[in-house]
């Protein structure tokens, strides 16, 4: 089933990567993780849906997307950037692979982190940050999305890593065996990845050879 929403506001978080909050659909359901499937209702690109997370709560009474923009595309993100309020978008209803099942370690690729801002928020409200981290895989620093809030759930468990820029603050390079043995939680707990589906398949292949077990890896891929 299908649903018109408004823009209410729209704002970028990072150089970008923009947040758009549009109201809700009566008896709109979605769990913390989920993806909906976005449509802009504008000439040429109602039939043109591209999946996006909720980073909103269920709990709320507004739904929030965090979405980065590819200008150098010109294709539907690229038109989300011009959005203003009032303008509309169709969603489907929810659907992803990505649901918390208990504490583990979290890895993200870039946008891959979206799923788990939803996730992040669902469990700070609850209390129940403890025993989670979050490993996150960025090329520079100015594109870790929402540095300080991941920084204030989370204190020592965000672990950035950068590929493009060395920063005394962030290790440099890419997820490899090595940085796992180091920053894995606990391998014996869970392990959510998101990112790109080379990252993902590399960063399981790891794991499995560290001895996390298959049963363990929770992914979904952009």
């Amino acid at each position: 089933m299908n649903h018109t929403v408004s823009i209410q506001d729209t704002g970028f978080v990072t150089h970008d990567v923009l947040q758009i909050k549009t109201d809700r659909p009566a008896n709109f359901e979605f769990t913390p993780g989920q993806a909906t499937e976005v449509a802009v209702l504008k000439d040429g690109y109602s039939n043109k849906k591209r999946p996006f997370t909720f980073t909103s709560l269920p709990s709320d009474g507004f739904l929030q997307f965090t979405i980065k923009i590819y200008p150098d595309h010109n294709g539907v993100t690229d038109k989300i950037q011009t959005l203003e309020q009032g303008d509309q978008l169709e969603i489907s209803d929810a659907w992803g692979a990505i649901s918390y099942k208990g504490p583990g370690t979290f890895i993200a690729g870039g946008a891959g982190v979206t799923p788990f801002i939803s996730i992040f928020k669902d469990l700070a409200d609850r209390n129940q940050l403890d025993e989670n981290k979050l490993l996150f895989a960025n090329k520079r620093e100015r594109d870790i999305i929402l540095d300080s809030k991941f920084n204030q759930w989370l204190g020592a468990d965000f672990v950035n890593i950068l590929s493009e820029e060395h920063n005394p603050k962030h290790a440099h390079g890419r997820i490899d065996k090595e940085f796992l043995k180091k920053n894995l939680k606990d391998k014996d707990k869970y392990v959510y990845i998101c990112g790109p589906v080379p990252m993902i398949n590399s960063v399981k292949e790891d794991l499995l050879e560290i001895g996390v077990e298959k049963e363990q890896i929770i992914t979904e891929d952009l």
